[in-house]
C-alpha cells in the first residue's frame, strides 16, 4: 500500500463477520480486512500486527498445504495511516447493518490484511470490464461423526446442520428450516449436489450469497418470497446463462437459468483443482452417508426407494479436499473435551509451557506435520491430547470455510485464455475456484464447543425426534385398534 496514494473515496464497504470487517477497492482487485472489536477491548499495536500474521501464517503454511497453492490466498499485513483508515470507518458506517455495529473497526493500529478480491477472476490485479458472477458457498459439515465417543445415537443418524436448523429457528435466528443437507453437497451424486444447491438458493440464510461485478445481488436470507427473489437473480444471470431455448421470460425462463447456474456450479465443484498433499481419511465402517434429516432422502424413503446412491466425490476436487481436513475430527467434540481438560490440567500447572506447545502459534512447518498424526491410541500424554486439540481446531476451521466460486463469459479469442473453463449452454465461462474464512478456531472456544452440541442435540431429541416417534407410535396404536368385520352379502 502506497500511503500517499490512499484515498477512502476508493474504497467501499464490502461486508463483515463476527471479527473482521472487510472494504473494497472499486478498481484493483483488492481488499483490506480490519480487525474488529468490542468498545471496551482496546489491543496493543503489536497484538493485533501479531494477530493479523498468524492468520497469514496458518493459511500460507497449514492450509495451502491441505486445500492447494491455488485455492487458498493468505494475504499479507500491511500498515496504513491512521488518518485514512479513520475517514475510512466514518465513509462505511452507514452501510454497515445494525445488528454488527457491537463491535468497532480497529482504528487505532493502522494495520490491516491486503488480500485479491475473491468475487473477481484471480487471474488479473486490475477489474475487467467483463461480467463477473461470483457464488459464495458456506458448505458446513460434510459428514456424520464415526467416533466411538459419541454417546447421543442421534448423531450417528442426523447430521450436525440438520439439528442445528431447528434450534436456530426456535431463537429466532431463522424464520424457517432449510431442506439443505451438507451430506448432499457432500456426496458426490450429482442429483443430491442439485438438490443441496437449490435449497440453498430457496433458503440462503447465510451460507449463500451471488455477486456481480464485486456487488451482492442475492442472499443474507431477508424476508421477501423465494419466487420474487429467483426471478430477480435470473434477470441478473441472463448475461450468463441465458437458455438455449431461447426463452425471454417469464417462469420458465427463470427455473431454466435456476437450473443453469446450479448445472454450472457443480461442474465447478466436481472439476479438479491443484493438489492437497494429506492422504485420504476414512470414515468408520458405521457412519451412514445420508442423514435421515435430509428432506431427499426422506422423499426417497416415502417412493419406497432405498437410499440415494453414493456416487463419491473426485479426489482432486476442493469439496473432497476440504472434506478430509473437516475429517481431522476423528473423536466429536465429546471425545475431544476430555482430552482438552487434559491439556488445560497441564497449563495450570505448567503455564509456561503454552509458548513451548504452540497453542497461540507459530502457525510454521512443525505445526503442520504433527497434524498429520492420525494415530488413534492415546497413551495418557499431553502430547497426545494437545495433538488432537490441534486437529480439532483445524477441521472446525475446514469446517466453517465459504467456497467462492467467479465465473466470467469468455471472450471470442479464447485461444489466449489460460484459465479453466467450465461449458454452459449459451457460451463458455472462466472460472477460479478460491477459499475464504480460513482463521484458525480459538483453542478457547471449545468449552463453548461442548456446550453448544449438547444444547443441539438435547433440543432436536425433545422437540423434533419425539414428535415423529409421537406420529409412528400413534399410527401403530391405531392399527392395533382396526377391526376387520365382515358381513354376509
Amino acid at each position: 500500500m502506497e500511503e500517499e496514494k490512499m484515498d477512502e473515496n476508493e474504497w467501499g464497504y464490502h461486508g463483515e463477520g463476527n471479527k473482521s470487517l472487510v472494504v473494497a477497492h472499486a478498481r484493483r482487485c483488492v481488499v483490506l480486512r480490519f480487525l474488529k472489536f468490542p468498545p471496551n477491548r482496546k489491543k496493543t499495536s503489536e497484538e493485533i500486527f501479531q494477530h493479523l500474521q498468524d492468520i497469514v501464517d496458518f493459511g500460507k503454511n497449514v492450509m495451502k498445504e491441505f486445500l492447494g497453492e491455488n485455492c487458498v490466498h493468505c494475504g499479507e499485513v500491511v500498515q496504513l495511516p491512521l488518518e485514512f483508515v479513520k475517514q475510512l470507518c466514518l465513509k462505511i458506517q452507514s452501510e454497515r447493518p445494525e445488528s454488527r455495529c457491537d463491535k468497532e473497526l480497529d482504528t487505532l493500529s493502522g494495520y490491516a490484511m491486503c488480500l485479491p478480491n475473491l468475487t473477481r477472476l484471480q487471474t488479473y490485479r486490475i477489474t475487467e470490464h467483463r461480467p463477473i458472477l461470483c457464488v459464495e458457498i458456506k458448505p458446513k459439515c460434510g459428514f456424520i461423526p464415526f467416533s466411538s465417543s459419541v454417546t447421543h445415537e442421534m448423531k450417528h443418524k442426523v447430521c450436525r446442520y440438520c439439528m442445528h436448523q431447528h434450534l436456530k429457528v426456535a431463537t429466532g435466528k431463522w424464520k424457517q428450516i432449510s431442506k439443505y443437507c451438507p451430506l448432499d453437497l457432500f456426496s458426490g451424486n450429482k442429483q443430491r449436489m442439485h438438490f443441496a444447491l437449490k435449497s440453498l438458493l430457496q433458503e440462503s440464510q447465510n451460507n449463500l450469497k451471488i455477486f456481480k461485478n464485486g456487488e451482492l445481488i442475492y442472499g443474507c436470507g431477508d424476508a421477501r418470497s423465494p419466487v420474487a427473489d429467483w426471478r430477480e437473480l435470473a434477470h441478473h444471470l441472463k448475461p450468463f446463462f441465458f437458455p438455449s431455448n431461447g426463452l425471454a421470460g417469464g417462469a420458465h425462463c427463470t427455473r431454466a437459468v435456476i437450473r443453469e447456474l446450479v448445472h454450472v456450479i457443480t461442474w465447478v465443484l466436481l472439476s479438479s483443482s491443484d493438489k492437497g498433499h494429506m492422504g485420504p481419511l476414512r470414515p468408520g465402517p458405521w457412519a451412514p452417508h445420508v442423514c435421515e434429516a435430509s428432506p431427499f432422502s426422506r422423499s426417497l424413503h416415502c417412493q419406497g426407494k432405498n437410499t440415494p446412491e453414493r456416487s463419491g466425490l473426485p479426489k482432486g476436487c476442493l469439496l473432497y479436499k476440504t472434506l478430509q481436513v473437516q475429517m481431522l475430527d476423528l473423536l466429536d467434540i465429546e471425545g475431544l473435551y476430555p482430552l482438552y481438560n487434559r491439556v488445560e490440567r497441564y497449563l495450570e500447572e505448567f503455564p509456561e509451557e503454552r509458548k513451548m506447545l504452540q497453542i497461540d502459534g507459530p502457525y510454521d512447518e512443525a505445526f503442520y506435520q504433527k497434524l498429520l498424526d492420525l494415530s488413534m491410541e492415546d497413551d495418557g500424554t499431553v502430547a497426545f491430547a494437545l495433538t488432537k486439540v490441534q486437529q480439532y481446531r483445524v477441521a472446525m476451521t475446514a469446517k466453517d470455510c465459504s467456497i467462492m466460486i467467479a465465473l466470467s463469459p469468455c471472450l471470442q479469442d479464447a485461444s489466449s485464455d489460460q484459465r479453466l473453463v467450465v461449458p454452459s449452454s449459451r457460451s463458455r465461462l472462466a472460472f477460479s475456484v478460491s477459499v475464504l474464512d480460513l482463521d484458525l478456531k480459538p483453542y478457547e472456544s471449545i468449552p463453548h464447543q461442548y456446550k453448544l452440541d449438547a444444547k443441539i442435540v438435547n433440543y432436536y431429541s425433545k422437540t423434533v425426534h419425539a414428535k415423529d416417534d409421537t406420529v409412528m407410535s400413534t399410527r401403530f396404536k391405531e392399527s392395533e385398534d382396526c377391526t376387520l368385520v365382515l358381513h354376509k352379502v
